[in-house]
């Protein structure tokens, strides 16, 4: 009887771990912007459920070290050792099996993802299916998604370019909400970091590489998409607003800027046109004053970028 008790109480506490855990683990969705794309949700769940493993062992091994600590104290004067745990098959299979489970069930999960955002233009790592040959392999990752739009995504020090469909240039990304939109990642002198973090989405555009991505938009509204690589000095203003609109918004859109194109200007060539804005004078070096000393110093003879 003693012993059944023991395990009845063992098993409440269990559940209780796992229930708090959980909790926990739910929490994790509120720590992160709202979910703006499919592939978001996917990504989410996956933190989530990391979340919730991680304060299932946290608090487990918390409770059994306070617990030892409180029932089973040793005397002052008592120097020998606990009973070892070697030697016992069950538990060191158990301790062997399901971390390689967990690790394997969570490579899958990402696996899964990547799938989903179907990045082409990527030396592969794993081949799919996994008993393919190689030349089969890479025909199966090198398969474009279907996808409503395709708009080119040209990144330059220090900013961000799209071109649509249409031929139209601007510095807005916008696309229609629940379709699917492949994005061609150009970088033209340096690699950047194409990052929104509503979308979960990051991804290096590399020069000389085209590199391809499909997300899937499911929430209206404005974002913003920076630059997470170190590309420079005026990295930080490599920036650009996102916006998810409707197809009919989006049909809009490009009718009236195919019309009215605006200007591309360098926001790094205007933040160092900008006069000092210092109250004192002090003849430290704060920027360039004119634009011709801007465009000299962005040339490449001088190891700048245009």
């Amino acid at each position: 009887m003693p012993q059944f008790f023991e395990y009845f109480l063992l098993t409440i506490f269990i559940a209780g771990l796992i229930f708090i855990s959980h909790w926990i683990g739910q929490q994790a969705y509120t720590w992160m912007p709202p979910q703006a794309t499919a592939e978001a949700q996917r990504v989410d769940d996956l933190f989530s459920f990391l979340t919730t493993i991680g304060a299932f062992i946290l608090l487990g091994l918390v409770s059994m070290m306070l617990y030892s600590v409180l029932f089973y104290r040793a005397k002052p004067d008592d120097y020998s050792e606990g009973h070892p745990s070697r030697g016992n098959a069950k538990l060191e299979i158990f301790w062997t099996i399901t971390p390689i489970l967990l690790v394997a069930w969570i490579a899958f999960q990402n696996i899964n993802i990547y799938k989903q955002l179907n990045i082409l233009g990527l030396k592969q790592i794993v081949q799919f299916p996994l008993d393919a040959a190689p030349a089969e392999a890479a025909m199966v990752q090198n398969t474009p998604k279907p996808a409503a739009e395709t708009i080119q995504v040209i990144a330059k020090q220090w900013n961000w370019r799209f071109r649509y469909p249409n031929d139209v240039i601007n510095r807005e990304l916008h696309l229609p909400v629940n379709e699917s939109t492949r994005l061609n990642l150009q970088a033209e002198e340096v690699i950047h970091g194409f990052y929104i973090p509503e979308f979960r989405l990051r991804q290096d555009a590399i020069p000389g590489r085209d590199i391809a991505i499909v997300v899937t938009p499911i929430r209206t509204g404005k974002y913003r998409l920076q630059d997470a690589e170190f590309s420079g000095t005026y990295f930080a203003l490599m920036q650009a607003d996102v916006y998810v609109e409707s197809r009919e918004a989006y049909e809009r859109w490009l009718a009236r800027v195919a019309q009215q194109p605006i200007e591309l200007v360098d926001a790094a060539v205007a933040e160092q046109s900008r006069s000092p804005r210092t109250l004192l004078k002090t003849g430290w070096y704060t920027g360039l004053s004119d634009s011709a000393s801007v465009a000299d110093s962005l040339s490449p003879k001088d190891g700048g970028n245009s």
